[in-house]
């Protein structure tokens, strides 16, 4: 199951509505990092509201994807985490540095629209 990427100006937004699995995590780097390409995109918010808990891995891929997104030019807002998915991305030591947060979907579109001029 492939988690969708909407294009909103240019923005991504996504939203992951379910638990990952290791194969839809690497399934998602490969094609969030294939859309900024496509679209040039300079923005991206990865909404996790829905997401309770994570495991090592999925916490290193995330911690990826947003690196990986920074490196070819897009900035990154991560709304939604819930205190069980800070608390295993804080125990495991990945870390977010320069990566912009939000309560919500929301207001992390705000957050980047300002952050990108709009």
């Amino acid at each position: 199951m492939r988690i969708p990427i909407l294009k909103l100006h240019d923005c991504l937004l996504i939203s992951i509505q379910w638990e990952l699995d290791d194969a839809t995590a690497l399934q998602f780097q490969e094609d969030l990092l294939h859309k900024i390409h496509e679209t040039s995109a300079n923005g991206v918010v990865i909404d996790l509201t829905s997401i309770d808990i994570i495991d090592s891995f999925i916490a290193k891929v995330l911690g990826d994807v947003i690196n990986m997104s920074k490196l070819m030019g897009a900035k990154v807002v991560i709304t939604g985490i819930q205190p069980a998915v800070a608390i295993t991305l804080v125990e495991l030591g990945i870390t977010l540095s320069d990566v912009m947060t939000a309560i919500d979907l929301e207001k992390g579109l705000e957050k980047l629209q300002k952050e990108l001029g709009d």
